[in-house]
């Protein structure tokens, strides 16, 4: 991939302003590859059916008839989840995703198992000429991000990274603004998740009667390191570096997604990061991590996130003349996105207050995009860029020291 152009941010958001799918660097549309009709019925598989891979099911299930699709199989390596899948989905159920691949009448598939298998699985889906929603994080390691980049490039097939906040109608608004550079020259985005769980964040609960009957153990580990069987693994699995990348990759993926997406998704070009285990010290991964992002385009993301409170910093972004940041309903979730002028430039810049417009929905964006072969909100190319300041966010804490990422040549300089 060394030697392709690499496009800035601004060269983003010129090109994408106004495009309804549009978000990754690259074309729109990618060539024809077998475009299915609006009528035709998508065959639709599931492949991790824990509680992510379930909410799938049952929403899927629930809108068959709107999105004119079917579930076509399911897959799991626990036998629980595999009775409640196939009892949920009315499908075959298969334990290797191999198998269910292999079905003619698979069109897509969604991965909702744990970080370390989403690029072997993607890839492989890929290969075997099936559309792909990879749940975020998109992968485990940098160069798993790479790899699923041209293998997407050389199928051609749609691959959907699913941070679903991307689809909010609010994001766009604001990426429609910064394309106007109503705030002046960017200098500083921030954004955080804050949760505080007595318990201990991740500490989901674990079936008493799992045993080496009734899990595939070696399944689960699959290309991880070697580990004695141990359910809190499988059941908690966030909480060990083997199979993710804490809360960089389970948390500051949703926030970096959204910055990325409304201001044009770049590579990194410094990247570092901070915290520890402060409070819950059953975990490998820290429960406070921040990073800080340097971006070619000449500003930095600061990003923020802890399981041991629910304050923090606010999603905004900083410019030269103006802030942009956004009201929040009780959820938290932003629900308008406001311009408030900084003071020297306030004869300048008019205070502004945008409301959402309408937007298709993640799901329907990466069902709508299997037949017209747009690029879904979420692309494989912006989720490279994202794993990249996550994967060097991760490295940096994990050996304490920066590291520098170089664009052209696509490697971590450090």
């Amino acid at each position: 991939m060394a030697g392709k152009k690499v496009f800035g941010r601004r060269d983003f958001l010129k090109r994408s302003v106004g495009a309804v799918a549009a978000v990754g660097v690259g074309p729109a549309v990618m060539p024809a590859l077998g475009v299915l009709g609006a009528n035709e019925r998508l065959g639709i598989g599931v492949i991790g059916c824990g509680g992510m891979g379930t909410e799938h099911i049952r929403n899927y299930k629930r809108r068959a008839s709107e999105l004119n699709i079917a579930i076509v199989g399911v897959c799991d390596i626990y036998e629980p989840r595999k009775e409640r899948a196939k009892a949920e989905s009315g499908a075959p159920v298969y334990h290797d995703y191999r198998d269910l691949l292999a079905r003619k009448e698979l069109d897509g598939v969604i991965i909702a198992t744990p970080d370390h298998w989403h690029a072997r699985m993607a890839i492989d889906a890929m290969e075997a000429g099936k559309d792909v929603h990879v749940e975020k994080p998109m992968t485990l390691y940098l160069n798993e991000a790479r790899e699923m980049v041209e293998v997407a490039r050389r199928t051609k097939r749609v691959v959907q990274v699913g941070a679903e906040g991307v689809a909010m109608d609010v994001f766009w608004q604001a990426r429609r603004l910064l394309a106007q550079d109503v705030l002046g020259k960017v200098v500083w985005a921030t954004a955080g998740v804050y949760r505080n769980d007595p318990a201990g964040d991740w500490n989901w609960p674990m079936d008493k009667d799992c045993s080496p009957k009734n899990l595939d153990w070696e399944r689960f580990l699959g290309p991880a390191p070697r580990r004695p069987f141990d359910p809190e693994r499988y059941f908690r699995y966030r909480k060990y570096w083997d199979y993710s990348g804490g809360l960089a990759h389970d948390l500051i993926a949703h926030v970096l997604s959204g910055l990325q997406l409304m201001l044009g998704p770049e590579f990194p070009k410094r990247v570092s990061a901070a915290g520890g285990i402060y409070v819950h010290h059953d975990r490998e991964t820290p429960d406070t991590f921040h990073m800080m992002v340097e971006y070619p385009s000449d500003y930095v993301a600061t990003l923020f996130c802890t399981q041991t409170t629910t304050d923090g910093v606010d999603m905004a972004i900083r410019g030269e003349h103006a802030t942009l940041s956004f009201e929040k309903d009780s959820n938290q979730l932003p629900t308008a996105v406001v311009i408030t002028p900084q003071r020297p430039f306030a004869d300048k810049v008019r205070k502004m207050r945008i409301e959402p417009q309408g937007r298709a929905d993640h799901d329907a964006n990466w069902i709508a995009c299997m037949r017209t072969r747009e690029e879904p909100y979420y692309p494989v190319e912006m989720g490279y860029r994202v794993m990249a300041a996550l994967c060097l966010g991760v490295r940096s804490w994990r050996e304490g020291r920066m590291f520098r990422f170089d664009a052209e040549s696509q490697e971590v300089i450090g």
